[in-house]
């Protein structure tokens, strides 16, 4: 058996506050989600994004500590075009969120911008760029 990726698993420190973030980038998640300690959502291509509180995962590793420093991962939304970039960039900082990179118009053709999740975790927004 070859194992296969399957999961992008996200520990939060608010899952309340997480779930909102990434429902504005159209994830879906249940009804009542911010209840669990454990949520999934379904993405293209049948990979999930699972979110944990910080208290699930103590349950089952009692050492586990959040990392310092942050940076360490970050994901990727493709948006329908330029101008999607700079509106859904524009409604995240507009609600609160950290913009850590205006939109721009990136070098290897696409149009390009970075905002902080609740936990500070990267999360870009592209799209390519019109030839």
């Amino acid at each position: 058996m070859t194992p296969h990726f399957s999961v992008l698993g996200l520990v939060v420190s608010d899952l309340a506050a997480s779930l909102a973030f990434y429902r504005r980038l159209g994830l879906v998640f249940p009804d009542g989600a911010e209840e669990l300690p454990h949520v999934e959502a379904e993405l293209p291509g049948g990979l999930k994004l699972a979110l944990d509180t910080e208290e699930t995962v103590r349950s089952f590793h009692a050492g586990w500590q959040p990392p310092v420093g942050g940076g360490r991962i970050a994901l990727a939304f493709r948006c329908a075009g330029p101008a999607e970039v700079d509106s859904v960039y524009g409604e995240l900082v507009g609600a609160g969120y950290h913009g850590e990179l205006k939109p721009w118009d990136a070098v290897w053709g696409q149009r390009y911008a970075t905002v902080h999740d609740p936990d500070g975790n990267g999360v870009d927004l592209f799209a390519p760029l019109p030839q």
